[in-house]
């Protein structure tokens, strides 16, 4: 395994402003595919409402009454209108409510994850901005102006802070621009994406590793701390 990575810090205008360090256990590992396509699928399938739902021939209203007699008609004998031969009938083996999340392995996620990683990497698409020259107010084009200066491809995978309002409210709306925080960065949008941009303290703060304790649910909204519950009983 190759020693730490270095990459150019860049400021808003484009600059090298210094360097920042990619360590070789997360950006420089050899990429495991079945793995990385294991864990995407199960990210794809926990993103599955499974709302979908038919009803059988007892779940239809009406039908309760034997629609002609059973002989002397010439028909074949019928005992509901609710049966699946006839139209508004009930459906044969049709799809009802299920869950159809996996359970993934926190340790197989962190190992798919630091594959995607690696490989944008050692591609040269791992980039790191001390920001994008907002101040005061979100301003949609100055920060698109500064994406710029790192990538023109029409995918890029910003990850932020948590708590960096004024960059998501410049780049939410952006059409090439996808934001993540540190802690929610993913296997499934690192390779759909181009390019992956780190602001210098979501580096620091992915790096670091999730944070632990009380102080994360005060900080987070409601839907966050119940996503955070979930995981833990898992």
């Amino acid at each position: 395994m190759s020693e730490t990575l270095t990459v150019d810090v860049i400021d808003a205008k484009g600059k090298k402003s210094g360097s920042a360090e990619l360590p070789a256990e997360v950006f420089d590992v050899q990429a495991n595919i079945p793995l990385i396509h294991q864990v995407v699928v199960a990210q794809l399938a926990a993103a599955r409402q499974g709302t979908h739902s038919t009803k059988t021939r007892g779940e239809v209203r009406g039908g309760g009454r034997k629609p002609y007699k059973q002989k002397g008609t010439g028909r074949a004998r019928q005992g509901s209108i609710r049966a699946p031969q006839f139209a508004g009938g009930g459906v044969v083996h049709g799809p009802t409510p299920r869950d159809y999340s996996q359970r993934t392995p926190k340790k197989m996620k962190q190992a798919a994850l630091r594959g995607a990683l690696s490989d944008r990497a050692r591609a040269g698409r791992i980039h790191v901005v001390t920001g994008f020259g907002i101040d005061g107010s979100p301003s949609t084009k100055q920060a698109l102006a500064s994406l710029a200066h790192l990538s023109p491809r029409k995918n890029v995978l910003v990850v932020l802070e948590r708590g960096d309002e004024l960059t998501v409210k410049s780049l939410q709306n952006a059409e090439q621009v996808h934001l993540l925080v540190a802690d929610q960065l993913n296997t499934y949008d690192v390779l759909i994406s181009d390019d992956v941009v780190f602001t210098q303290g979501a580096l620091t703060a992915f790096l670091a590793g999730p944070a632990k304790g009380a102080s994360v649910k005060a900080v987070a909204t409601e839907s966050e701390s119940a996503q955070l519950d979930k995981e833990d009983t898992k």
